[in-house]
């Protein structure tokens, strides 16, 4: 086996975590880690109050750990990604929420790490843009994808929107939002919606190998990748400039660059995560 195995993460102070499943392992090889964030509210992994601030407070806590280079985001069960908000809460508390601004919270986005949605079954309204503002998603071929906030009187407005224009173009992302259409697993990779379907058993299978293949590069560019990516966004615009001077100020003279030189010509693979700790 190439991975260690899977260990949870208790919340900070020890908290335990209540709408989700934390964990982390490591390559036996190259030593970098991943961490999968798992929905766990079975049967449709619905989303409260509740499982918002453990969201944000997840991906938080995980980008400041430096050992972790990819966060792979899956869900309890093989009928549901996420399904949305839970409407008896939303009922109750909708109300007292501010529309817009873009999700809020500390998300996939600002996270330092790549972040990969393993979509399994149903992946609809919050779910399906959590999926799509994700770097990457790999979908099983049970997966099916749609928004339903002009369905249910569920509002979203701002960046939750607009990014989907990004990923699938302005047309497609006014369909997706304004028609409320369901989608299958090849019409959302043939739209670009996702990056791949596979077998529901080879998932994580899939997931592993996509995630390897990222560990084998330097951490620091892909951090700055995403960075850099990150600005083409109106909602990264404001604070994200001059992001490679801000993420790593002294990166030609830092540890990554010296030792893929070094690995270059010495016709070796890199280890690029020796000199890495959790907080460094």
């Amino acid at each position: 086996m190439a991975w260690t195995e899977w260990e949870k993460i208790p919340g900070p102070g020890g908290y335990e975590w209540q709408t989700i499943i934390l964990e982390k392992k490591y390559h036996k090889e190259l030593e970098g880690g991943i961490a999968r964030l798992t929905f766990n509210r079975p049967p449709m992994n619905l989303v409260n109050g509740l499982a918002l601030t453990e969201h944000a407070v997840s991906f938080e806590m995980l980008s400041r750990d430096r050992t972790i280079g990819v966060i792979v985001v899956t869900a309890v069960g093989d009928r549901s990604f996420c399904s949305g908000g839970d409407v008896e809460w939303e009922e109750k508390e909708i109300a007292k929420l501010s529309v817009g601004g873009g999700g809020g919270g500390f998300g996939t986005e600002k996270c330092r790490q790549p972040v990969i949605a393993a979509v399994k079954g149903w992946c609809v309204g919050y779910g399906n843009h959590f999926a799509y503002r994700c770097d990457l998603t790999i979908a099983t071929d049970n997966a099916k994808f749609a928004q339903n906030g002009p369905a249910v009187g569920s509002p979203a407005d701002g960046y939750l929107v607009t990014y989907l224009i990004d990923v699938v173009g302005e047309k497609k992302a006014r369909e997706i939002w304004m028609l409320c259409r369901r989608y299958t697993a090849m019409e959302a990779l043939e739209m670009g919606l996702i990056n791949a379907v596979v077998p529901l058993a080879k998932l994580d299978e899939e997931v592993d190998k996509w995630c390897e293949r990222i560990l084998e590069l330097s951490p620091g560019c892909v951090e700055m990748l995403k960075a850099s990516f990150n600005t083409h966004s109106d909602y990264f615009r404001s604070y994200n400039r001059d992001h490679q001077r801000l993420m790593y100020p002294h990166w030609f003279e830092g540890p990554e660059i010296r030792e893929a030189q070094r690995s270059f010509l010495e016709k070796r693979r890199t280890t690029f995560w020796k000199n890495r700790t959790p907080s460094g």
